[in-house]
């Protein structure tokens, strides 16, 4: 509904660079400069500017990002008025989130919005959280689930509607048998002088582990990398190491390991939260999956998780319930 050339330059703002904007985008970046020397040309101002090997916006640039942040959700205002009106919805609606929220919140949302809206097209796409921003800007995606960062944009950024969904605290889970496997509780202090498996720099969970530990008065000793909870899981049972695990995750039953929930101050928690573009929450559609999203999000968290350790000692810790 507004001039495509408007989300490229929010995106080359976004991002700092042609390139950058071009990859998320999905253009070549001598596609993104054709586009950015066609909108100064309409405006009859300059737009960019160079600053040794890169680009530098203009106090112009500014001004125009400025009114194309309100058109931007004027539009969607518009979109959401119209689809309310419609009798049918249909076209593209697109969810994303990172891995745990894209495998135990997301595909219930997306079977609700089928059968719900049958001439809707549903789609899922799995994304770390800063890519999650990128998406929403650059119209891939509609609905953004995701964990607040440093790397992400703050609540206040006005491209943006973000509110908070549910506080997923950490849990630690450490191989049968390890003296901290009986407690009902420990701090992350207890575990100071552990071996740390953590998932790859640069990642949400590197980021959030490293903050939690250090807040706790130590730096990791880290010895593995792994993404993925089962092979995390799998590395602590035997013996390689520790974790931390936020409540939602699932892990393998048959693993002889415990899982244990942290107290204290600080104890980690993954702060998840909704986003959309700014004026699109009251479209009926974004409506419908963010009452799903909630709703299996808080049943997910009431279901107890029993916290096992194997290995013939035969201890037990408490189920733990939010």
């Amino acid at each position: 509904m507004i001039d495509s050339k408007l989300r490229v330059l929010q995106l080359v703002d976004h991002h700092g660079t042609v390139t950058a904007a071009a990859q998320a985008l999905h253009y070549t970046p001598s596609a993104v400069s054709h586009q950015l020397r066609q909108l100064a040309a309409e405006l009859g101002v300059e737009l960019v500017t160079q600053s040794g090997r890169g680009i530098r916006l203009t106090a112009a640039a500014a001004i125009v990002l400025r009114h194309a942040e309100a058109l931007s959700a004027q539009a969607e205002r518009a979109r959401a008025e119209l689809a309310a009106s419609a009798d049918e919805t249909g076209g593209l609606f697109t969810l994303c989130g990172f891995s745990t929220a894209a495998t135990h919140l997301l595909p219930s949302a997306a079977a609700v919005l089928r059968d719900r809206y049958p001439q809707l097209s549903v789609r899922v796409i799995e994304a770390e959280p800063a890519r999650c921003f990128d998406l929403l800007l650059a119209g891939d995606a509609d609905l953004a689930l995701l964990i607040a960062t440093a790397d992400t944009p703050p609540a206040s950024d006005t491209r943006f509607d973000q509110h908070p969904l549910l506080d997923d605290p950490l849990d630690l889970v450490v191989p049968s048998g390890h003296p901290l496997a009986g407690r009902k509780g420990v701090t992350l202090a207890d575990a100071a002088d552990e071996a740390w498996i953590l998932g790859q720099p640069g990642s949400t969970y590197h980021h959030l582990v490293r903050t939690a530990c250090m807040a706790a008065g130590f730096t990791p000793r880290i010895a593995h990398y792994a993404d993925e909870w089962d092979t995390g899981t799998a590395l602590v049972a035997h013996r390689f190491g520790i974790i931390l695990v936020p409540r939602l995750a699932r892990l393998p039953q048959d693993a002889p390991v415990a899982r244990i929930p942290l107290h204290g101050e600080p104890a980690p928690v993954r702060r998840i939260l909704t986003a959309t573009r700014l004026g699109s929450r009251d479209h009926p559609v974004v409506g419908t999956a963010l009452e799903t999203i909630t709703a299996t999000a808080t049943n997910l968290h009431r279901q107890p998780r029993t916290s096992r350790s194997g290995g013939g000692d035969g201890d037990e810790a408490a189920a733990q319930e939010d």
